[in-house]
């Protein structure tokens, strides 16, 4: 998809199969073009109650544990991107993901938010929602929401982990 009207892409990321592929679609879509990629990986505050809540670890360690992997996880698609000649930026907040995804993108001023799909069932939509539907509704640009897996630029389907 080279000379993409897209220019500066944002790419919301929690280490799930489906924001793998939103970031490869992502880095396509920039393959070979003068674009930029933001990946931003948004350790969830209220889930750093949650533990403390029920007394089984302190919010400091869970913390740091959960800010580690984000930080591992978004160098890992980093080097990704840049192995396919795909400038990116990399981020790490904490905050409400669906306020900090909108806000986010607005402040990048980003031309497009590729989201990937992640299937919530039951109760837990019903009490959480979709952050993703949310997002869909609140931004102001385009949302591609990916939900399998993304044909490379020779058209073969590439796994979760495969550059």
């Amino acid at each position: 998809m080279n000379g993409s009207v897209f220019h500066r892409n944002f790419v919301p990321t929690e280490g799930s199969e489906g924001s793998i592929h939103a970031a490869q679609l992502a880095v396509d879509m920039l393959r070979g073009g003068s674009g930029t990629m933001a990946l931003l990986f948004v350790v969830d505050a209220a889930a750093l109650k949650e533990p403390r809540r029920f007394g089984e670890r302190a919010e400091e360690e869970v913390e740091h544990e959960l800010r580690d992997h984000g930080r591992r996880y978004l160098d890992l698609r980093q080097a990704e991107a840049a192995a396919a000649g795909v400038a990116t930026e990399t981020f790490l907040r904490e905050r409400d993901p669906l306020a900090e995804i909108v806000a986010f993108a607005r402040d990048l001023g980003a031309d497009l938010i590729v989201l990937g799909h992640v299937g919530q069932r039951g109760t837990r939509r019903v009490l959480l929602g979709s952050v993703t539907q949310r997002v869909l509704h609140f931004a102001r640009c385009p949302v591609p929401v990916v939900k399998g897996q993304v044909a490379d630029g020779a058209g073969a389907a590439r796994g979760p982990w495969e550059a």
